[in-house]
């Protein structure tokens, strides 16, 4: 992460570094933390980050990992208490090569699927359909984490 409130070029350190000003932040964890995805898939679609800046599962710490992953069944936990999807993407891509928007900050993306969604239309006509906005699925998502976060 950057120093004295400079940007880093990372959105995830710098959206860590904003702390409770960040208005897509879910959840702060020890080693990781929840954020929803700026460009979402579905609603709901959100990402976990370990704080710490790496870009591969190896570059991660074994705290990092765990808290990685239960913070992914978190998010599993939350989603389909909120939006009760029939189905679940959990996914990295690592390296650019694969798919990685952001190759070098480590990140699962955690996507909410129904049947018939409109997921293709990113794909065939560049565009996004979104009923909800991106402050109400912050709103209805960060209770949950709340919660789930002290259990």
């Amino acid at each position: 992460m950057s120093g004295a409130g400079e940007p880093s070029g990372c959105v995830f350190c710098d959206a860590l570094a904003r702390g409770a000003d960040e208005p897509l932040l879910l959840f702060r964890g020890r080693t990781c933390f929840a954020i929803l995805n700026l460009y979402p898939y579905n609603n709901g679609h959100l990402m976990i980050v370990p704080n710490r800046h790496v870009a591969t599962l190896t570059e991660a710490a074994p705290s990092e990992l765990s808290e990685l992953m239960a913070l992914t069944r978190h998010a599993e936990i939350a989603l389909t208490e909120v939006y009760r999807p029939q189905g679940l993407n959990v996914g990295m891509n690592l390296g650019r090569p694969a798919g990685a928007g952001i190759a070098d900050h480590l990140h699962v993306h955690v996507v909410p699927r129904w049947s018939g969604d409109t997921n293709f239309m990113s794909v065939v006509g560049n565009v996004r359909v979104l009923p909800e906005e991106l402050a109400a699925t912050a709103a209805r998502l960060k209770p949950i984490f709340a919660r789930l976060g002290s259990l």
